[in-house]
């Protein structure tokens, strides 16, 4: 059974470079620029993990999750916040809105995998 995760992000070099490690941790991969295209992604097809920016156009991670969580299915997938914010209140509310762990950027192939096996996508 394969597995998938959606990267949510605006800059097409974190998306490629996140994208290299969830290939290697065996995930099909999607992408989106945006909480809007992202949302638009999950009603064709809702992903296993979702690695979200926080801070981009159209729509912003936060109210990506919010709406997405509302989503039939929406509560299904393991949501990796993945942002360069470092306020603790904002990482509380993420948490809140159903984040399900956040990581630092820059982030690393030991990070994404800590994080995925912690949610239980990897045995």
């Amino acid at each position: 059974m394969s597995r998938s995760c959606l990267i949510v992000d605006d800059s097409r070099m974190v998306r490629r470079v996140a994208g290299r490690i969830i290939r290697e941790l065996d995930f099909d991969l999607a992408e989106a620029e945006n909480g809007q295209e992202a949302m638009d992604q999950c009603r064709m097809k809702m992903p296993d993990a979702i690695l979200l920016d926080w801070k981009m156009p159209v729509m912003d991670g936060l109210s990506f999750l919010k709406r997405l969580r509302k989503e039939p299915g929406g509560d299904q997938p393991v949501i990796v916040f993945c942002t360069a914010e470092r306020d603790v209140y904002k990482i509380a509310e993420a948490l809140d809105a159903g984040a399900n762990e956040y990581v630092m950027k820059p982030f690393d192939s030991d990070v994404i995998q800590s994080k995925f096996f912690e949610a239980g996508l990897l045995g």
